[in-house]
């Protein structure tokens, strides 16, 4: 078992009792091996975040090949979306929380098997302007919501940010801004549900603010693992 799982579910359900909403814990699993997620996943953990599509889907494929298929696990792609990688985003992910701009909402739509679900898309906003993070600018948020409900394999969920590290004061002001953000769009599109934002070190912070689902792995799962060492 894992026993930062418990402490860690325990956290977040004393702050969103304090914030007075529910909150989900998407648990990231980018590098670690199936192994971590098959363990997390018998404790009661359902969502899973990956940055990479190959990385995510050769898990997938151990996990069922392990006979873990029937525990319907839900993946998410959190890292930046190219243009080469819609296929996989589209075909093997429920949820989509990093797409930042228009060219990306066909393609999606267009590769998103007939028989499943709609894929659930938040739009990643860049709420610092920081020139290296992916994310759209607060600005191109209507346009491209709007973009995204005309897909019809599609579904706009809400929104995801990842704000610069800085003093916890300066990370505050973004997650509210987000929430206004969030907010504004709800009133167009009022289906919208979903605000994900704070991760391992700041995820009681982000609850405070309006998150409803927090992104942790290092706190879940310990450091990073180097790259090509995922089994």
């Amino acid at each position: 078992m894992n026993p930062s799982y418990a402490q860690i579910r325990a956290r977040i359900d004393q702050a969103a009792q304090a914030a007075g909403q529910a909150v989900d814990l998407l648990a990231v699993s980018k590098t670690k091996p199936a192994a971590a997620i098959r363990e997390l996943a018998a404790q009661g953990q359902r969502a899973f975040g990956e940055n990479y599509a190959q990385e995510a889907i050769a898990k997938q494929r151990e996990l069922a090949l392990l006979d873990q298929a029937d525990l319907h696990l839900q993946w998410h792609l959190i890292g930046p979306l190219q243009s080469n990688k819609c296929r996989e985003a589209a075909r093997h992910f429920g949820w989509l929380q990093s797409l930042d701009r228009e060219k990306l909402v066909e393609p999606l739509n267009r590769f998103r098997p007939a028989d499943a679900a709609p894929l659930n898309v938040l739009i990643q906003v860049n709420i610092d302007g920081e020139a290296s993070k992916s994310g759209c600018a607060p600005a191109a948020i209507p346009a491209l919501a709007n973009a995204i409900t005309h897909a019809p394999r599609l579904r706009l969920r809400g929104l995801m940010a990842i704000p610069e590290p800085a003093h916890p004061d300066a990370r505050r002001t973004a997650f509210a801004r987000m929430r206004e953000l969030f907010e504004s769009l709800r009133a167009t599109h009022p289906g919208i549900d979903t605000l994900s934002m704070g991760m391992s070190d700041d995820f009681e912070l982000a609850i405070a603010e309006g998150a409803t689902m927090v992104r942790i792995g290092t706190a879940l799962f310990g450091a990073r693992t180097p790259a090509g060492l995922v089994s």
